[in-house]
């Protein structure tokens, strides 16, 4: 069986990696019914009614995940880093911690309104 290049980002992280990636696409796209999941940069991308909405990749640093949120400037959140980054803000996924999904669902909302106000 060919798997896509979406798939085969999910089975060929490590163990840790891909339980954690496995969760947040799962609840990420169960967040709202507009959210879909693309391929883009060769990374695995959530689009809300075909507008960047965020993606998953990792740290170069320490290899942990952490979801970037796209065009993310004016987006405000405690929680949310920006580093060097211009557009984009991250929020970090420890793999041994818990998923701080509130936290998560409160971004994604964010960024639904983001999207949504500037159509």
């Amino acid at each position: 069986m060919n798997l896509s290049a979406l798939d085969q980002f999910y089975e060929n992280q490590p163990e840790d990696r891909r339980s954690v990636y496995l969760y947040l696409r799962e609840f990420i796209l169960g967040l709202n019914e507009h959210i879909t999941p693309e391929w883009k940069y060769k990374l695995p991308f959530f689009y809300y009614k075909g507008k960047m909405l965020c993606y998953l990749w990792m740290d170069k640093s320490n290899g942990e995940p952490y979801i970037g949120f796209a065009h993310a400037k004016s987006l405000e959140h405690p929680a949310l880093v920006s580093g060097d980054r211009k557009w984009v803000k991250v929020l970090p996924i420890p793999v041994n911690k818990d998923i701080p999904i509130r936290v998560i669902e409160q971004l994604v909302e964010l960024s639904i309104q983001r999207i949504d106000s500037s159509v």
